[in-house]
């Protein structure tokens, strides 16, 4: 649990850096500004699955893709089993798969618990799909489970406004046979099955009739 604890301030470091990486970037002539949407409240939707083998290596690939409703120039990924390695430059495509100029570059120390990717999707609805690494097998227990936080870095009134949006859960790994623990997440898990018989916290057994004696005459 410690070590657990330690990779969990480490990513909250490591996100923070993204954001400011980003706030130097946009320190140049070059400047985007604020978007419609409110980049603190953006919806982001993506899944995970199995990903294409490396060669050479024997650990298990798994390939995340989401899209967010507004430009982003940051992101992380927050696994809650070790992450052994990553792909460092994901694919940034249209919805209809077009690929785009748009680009991230992502690092992270390994094994870790995070990957951090700073780059730009300058339009809303843009695919990112990047793979990373763990020791075991997609569908053994537990099943890995990504949460993915968002930064959007841009020039507002003259001064660099850093936003943050998340955590979105990527979910379960698709394509795996059902198992108990299938039909939840991390940010909504699957609610315990109640003890059988009636038995469980918050039972009250059932009433039972008291038995008299006959009186005689």
């Amino acid at each position: 649990m410690h070590a657990l604890q330690i990779a969990h301030r480490n990513a909250a470091r490591w996100l923070a850096a993204i954001v400011g990486a980003v706030a130097l970037l946009l320190a140049t002539p070059a400047i985007s500004h604020a978007e419609p949407s409110n980049p603190n409240n953006y919806s982001c939707i993506g899944n995970i699955g199995a990903g294409l083998p490396e060669a050479g290596s024997e650990e298990q690939e798994v390939q995340y893709k989401f899209l967010c409703n507004g430009p982003i120039t940051g992101y992380q990924l927050q696994a809650q089993i070790p992450v052994t390695g990553l792909e460092s430059s994901p694919l940034v495509t249209e919805l209809l798969g077009k690929p785009v100029t748009d680009t991230f570059a992502c690092s992270g120390e390994f094994p870790g618990y995070a990957l951090n990717c700073v780059g730009s999707a300058k339009a809303a609805d843009e695919y990112i799909t990047g793979q990373f690494a763990i020791e075991t097998k997609l569908c053994a227990e537990p099943r890995v489970d990504p949460l993915l936080t968002v930064t959007y870095a841009y020039l507002e009134k003259g001064a660099v406004v850093q936003a943050i949006s998340g955590p979105f859960d990527l979910g379960r790994p698709e394509r795996c046979r059902p198992d108990a623990l299938s039909g939840g997440d991390r940010l909504n898990p699957k609610p315990t099955a109640k003890n059988k018989g009636g038995k469980g916290k918050g039972s009250h057994p059932k009433p039972t009739a008291k038995k008299t004696s006959a009186h005689k005459k």
